[in-house]
């Protein structure tokens, strides 16, 4: 089975207090007395997988509601790849959880495996894990895109459609890359492609250069204002009468005075003695920085003009130094593609047309499958109608051709549906009865037992207003159906009710003035209490018809 429920919890939400319902595999049923709360179950479910939640559903005193599902699956691979894509964590030891809370307040909140997530992802999620089957539109087999899937599954096309999508995504990716080759040799720029490059090598760019000028520039336009500077700082150090280093000396004759009649003294003639090579050491620096300063003024009209082209590109190309370097290499490479343009497009012209030839081959070989399956698909489930009800409807699987291939193929499907004689086939979802769609529905999923891909089936009281004969069929077709994915069923049908494996009964008491809804499994006498309840009474041929249904079912 691919997902199946393992457990639902309710708290607070209409009758339901509090609630816990341990599920297994197979079919199971839920009977009750109307109005005891069995839409509320199935309510709850709903709102797991994403409905709408409106805030009159709390219970009354109740300040807010919960519905939290564990799912078992069968694989997790897909379903992680979605969550971690939303930065939700991963399904462990192959569970999924689901909860739902929202409050009177109308703060609504919903998690998946712990993390909070969007009503918009929850929905997501829960399309693919439950079919809803009733007065509700939760409906997988109603999308046109769905019934493909089934229509492949059922002629075994998987293959046949995996080495088409390959043939068409090669088909998709020549034709892009023609479209760029054509978009990228326009002639119309060509002149502007060849001027723009011819101008641009003169320019002999290189990285940093602009940066360098600029800072080169600015000292030589104050040369003669920073040879004023330094040459203020020179005489000041050493070529005026009481310049600091002539100070210095003075100093240091000083200093060895009072070292000779303090010997203590020594670190404070070494401490002159480095402060002397310092400024020494910034004389000679000085000077060495005043011979670089000496700069003429047509090294200086060259950097000027060097500057003024420099800027003048990055202006006119709206790029950076780095921006123009890169242009260059990408008109080169535009350049070189239109050289070589005739050649590229005869070569992609070949190999689209190889690969549009296998296309061609690869959807008529799909076509021709879907059509065969569609023709013996459409002749099970009208078999499977006839033994509901329908043994006038008609059904057909219409196979549509498209206009213009796409990923799934060359045609689409469309399932038609007419209940009775004279009236036109229309597709599922134009049905206006609940009660039909769900017995049509009950059909299809009994012909795709082992190809649908959706592991639990909830039908909402399909079997309403159906003789017992046909009731019979429809608990025999759940049960088949419970052989290899999860069935749930709210039934008033004690012929559905006896076919299942397991039997729910669900009831509401009033105590200290409050109603409360409650779901207890039946087994034994209490199942067959139940079966003879539903069956008009708990009288003695009740009792023995209840016993022979579930006798005639086991």
């Amino acid at each position: 089975m691919p997902a199946t429920l393992r457990s639902l919890r309710i708290q607070n939400l209409a009758l339901v207090e509090s609630l816990e319902w341990e599920v297994a595999a197979g079919f199971s049923v839920v009977t009750g007395e109307t109005g005891a709360g069995k839409s509320v179950i199935l309510g709850a479910l709903k709102l797991v997988l994403g409905e709408r939640a409106d805030k009159s559903l709390i219970r009354t005193g109740a300040d807010q509601c919960s519905v939290e599902a564990l799912f078992a699956l069968e694989e997790v691979a897909e379903i992680d790849r979605v969550l971690g894509d939303q930065g939700i964590e991963p399904c462990e030891e192959g569970q999924l959880l689901l909860k739902r809370i929202f409050s009177v307040s109308g703060g609504n909140r919903q998690f998946i495996n712990g993390s909070q997530t969007t009503l918009g992802v929850l929905k997501q999620i829960g399309d693919g894990l439950v079919d809803l089957h009733g007065p509700h539109d939760h409906q997988s087999l109603l999308s046109r895109e769905q019934q493909l899937v089934l229509v492949d599954a059922f002629g075994d096309s998987r293959e046949r459609l995996r080495r088409y999508q390959a043939s068409f995504q090669e088909v998709s990716r020549l034709r892009e890359e023609r479209e760029k080759v054509l978009q990228q040799t326009a002639d119309q720029n060509l002149d502007l492609w060849r001027h723009q490059l011819r101008e641009l090598e003169a320019a002999d760019l290189k990285p940093g250069e602009v940066q360098n000028l600029q800072t080169r520039y600015h000292v030589a336009a104050n040369s003669r204002r920073l040879m004023e500077i330094s040459g203020s700082i020179l005489q000041q150090l050493s070529e005026v009468e009481q310049s600091v280093l002539s100070q210095m000396t003075d100093i240091a004759r000083q200093l060895r005075e009072l070292n000779r009649l303090d010997q203590s003294t020594d670190e404070l003639l070494r401490a002159h003695e480095a402060a002397t090579i310092e400024l020494e050491e910034l004389e000679r620096g000085i000077v060495k920085y005043q011979t670089r300063l000496e700069i003429n003024p047509e090294e200086l009209q060259l950097m000027e003009e060097r500057l003024n082209l420099l800027e003048s590109l990055q202006r006119k190309h709206q790029r950076d130094e780095t921006g123009l370097i890169e242009l260059i290499a990408d008109l080169k490479a535009r350049l070189e593609l239109l050289d070589h343009r005739e050649e590229m497009l005869a070569e992609l012209g070949v190999q689209l047309a190889r690969e549009l030839r296998q296309l061609t081959e690869l959807g008529g070989q799909l076509t021709q499958g879907r059509v065969r399956a569609a023709k013996r698909l459409a002749k099970d489930i009208r078999e499977h109608l006839k033994d509901l009800g329908f043994n006038q409807a008609a059904f057909e699987i219409q196979v549509e051709p498209l206009s213009e291939p796409r990923c799934t193929g060359f045609e689409t499907v469309e399932y038609l549906f007419a209940p009775n004689p004279g009236e036109p086939l229309k597709p599922l979802k134009a049905i206006a009865s609940s009660g039909e769609i769900s017995r049509v529905m009950l059909a299809v999923k009994t012909a795709l037992a082992q190809e649908d891909l959706v592991g639990l089936l909830v039908f909402d009281e399909i079997d309403a207003n159906v003789g017992g004969e046909i009731a019979h069929s429809i608990g025999t077709k759940m049960r088949s159906l419970g052989g290899n994915r999860q069935v749930l069923a709210i039934t008033h049908m004690p012929q559905v009710a006896a076919a299942a494996s397991r039997h729910f009964y669900v009831s509401k008491a009033v105590a200290n003035g409050r109603t409360r809804t409650s779901l207890t499994e039946v087994v034994g006498d209490n199942r067959v209490e139940e079966l003879a309840r539903m069956l008009g009474g708990k009288t003695k041929s009740a009792l023995e018809h209840a016993k022979a249904l579930l006798g005639a079912s086991g």
